[in-house]
């Protein structure tokens, strides 16, 4: 990380790992694993009688998993010092912060009905949390439209771009200072190994397809022998007796 530091790749890990965290404990908490929390109980004896509703269940604690986030995740960013370290740092706890509001954001309400004959007369409602793989998606849309920054911080984290430092930087956006290096062509200094050599998928339009992977400079393609036990039976009495089946498959290689 120290190599790639302030790019998108690693704003993209602090806001992914503190979300993590978030999730996580706040998990914990709600499964009663830990001693320090538990269910969110603020919500209780709350809602709306009229509307025929009222909170119940176990409501996911976000507070507490936030607040646990901040302090384990951001404190030894703050010890940092150096000019240059103090940036990075002010910049990885926006980025921390990011990943915590993706998970208060996507915050859900569920509701169990009660009544005569399956009817919904009463409802019973709880505040939960997303799965941790819509947090990955909403991150990841981050992380593709995230904001480059001036690597020269004064009072407060600014736009590279003049011309949009009018434009608010969100809580939930992702902040970069550094471009990204070429992941594609092996650099040894940076430690980058490159896709030369890498297994595709021929098939796939996704990151392992080998349109991406291979970054435009095709594939090859070999087959690959596999031999194997199979149609295993047992014999009694007291030994398994096999055939050895042989498969020839297609693997494509990055060039």
């Amino acid at each position: 990380v120290r190599c790639f530091a302030g790019t998108k790749e690693t704003a993209f890990i602090y806001a992914v790992t503190s979300a993590g965290l978030v999730h996580s404990v706040t998990r914990s908490c709600s499964a009663g694993n830990m001693t320090e929390c538990s269910c969110d109980t603020s919500l209780r004896h709350g809602g709306s009688a009229s509307e025929g509703w009222h909170w119940g269940g176990c409501s996911d604690d976000i507070h507490y998993g936030m607040s646990f986030s901040r302090k384990f995740l951001d404190v030894p960013l703050k010890n940092l010092t150096g000019k240059s370290g103090s940036g990075l740092a002010a910049m990885n706890r926006h980025n921390n912060e990011a990943g915590r509001q993706a998970v208060a954001k996507l915050m859900s309400v569920d509701c169990r009905c009660h009544g005569v004959s399956g009817s919904c007369a009463v409802k019973t409602c709880w505040k939960t949390m997303s799965s941790f793989e819509k947090i990955g998606r909403f991150l990841k849309d981050k992380y593709e439209n995230s904001i480059q920054i001036s690597d020269r911080l004064k009072k407060k984290l600014r736009r590279k771009e003049k011309s949009q430092r009018k434009i608010p930087i969100g809580k939930e956006d992702l902040l970069y200072v550094n471009k990204s290096p070429n992941y594609c062509v092996e650099d040894q200094k940076l430690g980058i190994p490159g896709t030369q050599g890498r297994e595709c998928n021929r098939t796939s339009e996704g990151p392992d397809g080998c349109n991406l992977l291979c970054c435009g400079r095709g594939y090859n393609t070999h087959v690959v022998r596999h031999v194997e036990r199979c149609e295993c039976k047992f014999i009694w009495c007291c030994y398994v007796r096999c055939r050895r089946c042989e498969t020839m498959t297609d693997v494509h290689t990055c060039k």
